[in-house]
């Protein structure tokens, strides 16, 4: 629909601020939004037009006993049956992410990540499923949950099962769901992780709250998100972070706009941070406060990991007709609750969308109740955004499990710029791209090393 849409807007606020554990909703019966960790029920919004996709079997996936072809039964999914479907998206996916696969081939001999025992919080996609059968293949065992209620892609969940991995997820879990997938893969008899991956915090928070003595043998966390990522830097600041952790995604506003003007977009970008605002103004995006733009725009997305960017005062001076969604991690950026109130209307249109419609008619475009739209569409990100990420993600993954004692703190840190290096030119033969290589003379002009890394690790 980008052909109809004038103007956009993005919600983009990165600051070095406190960070709750936001709290996702309260479940009824087995269908909830999302789930909580610490906020009060009112930053995040009721149940009364809860929605999951429909199946044909509404037995809760806990209340199923399932085993794989091999007489397996430790995991827990919608549906064992969807496996050969699944198999048939990851195998897609494979041949989108052609810098993944050749880390799989390059060190799969070498088995840099033996004896590691992954625990992993994300979603759980196509893109994931080869990041997971990429890490077996590098020697790590692996036990997997969602981060987001939505975003699973059963069948992709199914084959993962099918193929041995231990999997607790389903898409539409409840709130106690999402809390009992976590725990399944953590709390195992015999069993302790000593790496942690994770996408969003929430399972590192629970590490932390059920299971502290188990970051005695944890070597690392690997962090995918903004939200994720500030978390860990608050538990760095009041000394409880007690292992390192890399960061390996932290721009994700910055991608959503530099996207959105490539498809032709009037982008605006509201900032908190003046160095990203200047970014902004620089890259020719124009930087405005929300409430001087809401009526005109035609949608809004956040990106921000905070809470309370668009109240209820700015939902309804919205246009009729404008769309309202969500990158960030966070489902409180978007003030959804203060819309279950009996002179609105909700009209579910279609899976993951609704019509919130006013008294006199006018009516937003709310997707996917605003929990985290990037992921539930991930099918048409681009072949690089969707490989990117999960590389940098084994390589954070290898570097901390392999990293000799000493050389990392318990703080946070990026991944090194040789590997950030590593990560691009893997990627440059999908583009048929030839790099210029330097002399000695050059090389010693410069003073680098010819074979990198070219920029200093505070470079972004």
């Amino acid at each position: 629909f980008v052909q109809i849409v004038k103007r956009y807007i993005i919600q983009i606020q990165f600051a070095d601020q406190k960070q709750e554990f936001n709290k996702r909703p309260t479940k009824i019966g087995r269908r909830s939004l999302s789930r909580s960790i610490s906020q009060s029920s009112t930053d995040s919004y009721g149940s009364a037009a809860s929605y999951t996709d429909s199946s044909d079997d509404e037995t809760s996936p806990r209340d199923k006993q399932q085993k794989n072809s091999k007489g397996n039964g430790d995991f827990c999914i919608k549906n064992i049956k969807q496996a050969d479907f699944g198999r048939r998206e990851i195998e897609i996916a494979e041949q989108e992410m052609p810098a993944l696969m050749a880390l799989r081939k390059r060190a799969q001999g070498e088995k840099p990540l033996a004896g590691a025992k992954v625990v992993g919080c994300t979603h759980i996609t196509a893109q994931t499923a080869v990041l997971m059968e990429t890490l077996s293949a590098l020697g790590a065992q692996c036990r997997w949950a969602a981060c987001n209620i939505y975003s699973t892609q059963n069948e992709v969940a199914a084959a993962l099962a099918e193929g041995g991995f231990s999997v607790f997820a389903w898409k539409g879990e409840s709130e106690d769901d999402f809390w009992w997938c976590i725990d399944r893969c953590v709390n195992l008899e015999g069993w302790q992780p000593n790496m942690i991956l994770d996408d969003g915090g929430d399972l590192t928070h629970w590490i932390y709250k059920k299971y502290p003595n188990m970051f005695k043998k944890i070597k690392g966390i690997v962090e995918e998100s903004v939200t994720g990522v500030h978390r860990l830097y608050q538990l760095s600041k009041a000394g409880k972070l007690c292992v390192p952790a890399m960061n390996v995604n932290d721009s994700v506003g910055k991608g959503c706009c530099a996207a959105l003007k490539a498809m032709g977009s009037i982008v605006y970008v509201t900032e908190i941070d003046p160095i990203c605002a200047l970014q902004a103004c620089m890259d020719g995006f124009r930087l405005v406060k929300l409430n001087e733009v809401i009526r005109q725009v035609d949608i809004v997305i956040t990106c921000t990991g905070n809470k309370n960017v668009v109240v209820r005062e700015y939902l309804d001076r919205m246009k009729n007709g404008c769309i309202v969604c969500n990158m960030g991690h966070s489902n409180t950026e978007i003030d959804v609750a203060s819309l279950r109130t009996p002179e609105l209307t909700w009209e579910r249109v279609r899976s993951q969308v609704d019509h919130v419609i006013w008294p006199d008619g006018k009516r937003i475009v709310l997707l996917a109740e605003v929990i985290y739209y990037h992921h539930h569409h991930r099918h048409i990100n681009t072949r690089l955004s969707m490989t990117a990420l999960p590389q940098s993600t084994a390589l954070a993954l290898i570097e901390l499990y392999n990293a000799p004692e000493g050389r990392y703190k318990q703080d946070v840190y990026l991944l090194p710029k040789k590997m950030d290096e590593y990560v691009a030119s893997l990627h440059l033969p999908t583009f048929d791209a030839h790099l210029t290589e330097l002399s000695d003379e050059q090389a010693k002009y410069l003073g680098l090393n010819k074979n990198g890394p070219f920029k200093p690790n505070y470079y972004r």
